[in-house]
C-alpha cells in the first residue's frame, strides 16, 4: 500500500489486507480502548481493514496505519474519514488511536499535525473537526495543542450507546481552514 504522508518517524499509509491481526494487537488493550467502550472483539476491530480501505478508495484519505519507520511496527492510525453522527455528519473528521506504550512520545501529534497539513493541501473543506468523551484528556488536550477550538454548539449524544451511558456525550473541537 502506497505511503500517503511520511515524517521524520513514521509512515501514514493505507491498510493492507494483513493489517488487522497488528492492529488489534497495538490498540485492543483495555488502557486504549477505555474511552471507546473497552476491549472489543477482535472480529469488529479487524472490520477495520475492509472499512479504510472502502473509504481510501471512495475519498482518497480514511484513518491511515501509522507504521514506526526504524522498525515498521504498527503504532495504531491517524488520519481523516467523513464524520458519520450527529452534528458532525459530512464533515471531514481526523481521528487518532495508538498503543499505550507510545503515547507521550509526540507521535500523535507528529501524525496529526501531518494530517492536517495534507488536508489543507488536498481537499477544500472549510474546517476539520474531532470527537471524543470529556474524560479523555489525553485526546481532548491534544486537539487543543494543534489549535482546535471547542466546539460546543457541536457536541452531541452518541448513538453507539444508551443515552446515559457515561460514554454517550462527545465533545467536538474543530480548525478552520487556515
Amino acid at each position: 500500500m502506497s505511503v500517503m504522508i511520511e515524517t521524520g518517524r513514521m509512515r501514514l499509509r493505507g491498510w493492507r489486507d494483513d493489517d488487522g491481526d497488528a492492529f488489534v494487537a497495538a490498540t485492543n488493550t483495555p488502557e486504549v480502548m477505555a474511552h471507546l467502550g473497552g476491549v472489543a472483539d477482535p472480529a469488529v476491530l479487524k472490520a477495520a481493514v475492509t472499512r479504510q480501505q472502502a473509504l481510501l478508495a471512495a475519498n482518497g484519505y480514511c484513518f491511515w496505519i501509522i507504521e514506526r519507520i526504524d522498525d515498521g511496527a504498527v503504532l495504531g492510525f491517524c488520519g481523516l474519514k467523513p464524520g458519520e453522527v450527529g452534528p458532525i455528519t459530512d464533515e471531514v473528521e481526523i481521528g487518532w488511536r495508538l498503543r499505550a506504550d507510545v503515547w507521550g512520545q509526540g507521535y500523535a501529534r507528529e501524525a496529526a499535525e501531518a494530517t492536517l497539513a495534507w488536508a489543507w493541501a488536498n481537499l477544500d473543506a472549510p474546517r476539520v473537526v474531532a470527537i471524543t468523551v470529556l474524560g479523555n484528556v489525553r485526546s481532548w488536550g491534544l486537539m487543543k495543542r494543534l489549535g482546535m477550538r471547542r466546539r460546543k454548539d457541536l457536541d452531541f449524544a452518541h448513538p453507539r450507546f444508551p443515552p446515559d451511558h457515561p460514554l454517550s456525550w462527545h465533545i467536538c473541537y474543530a480548525m478552520d481552514r487556515p
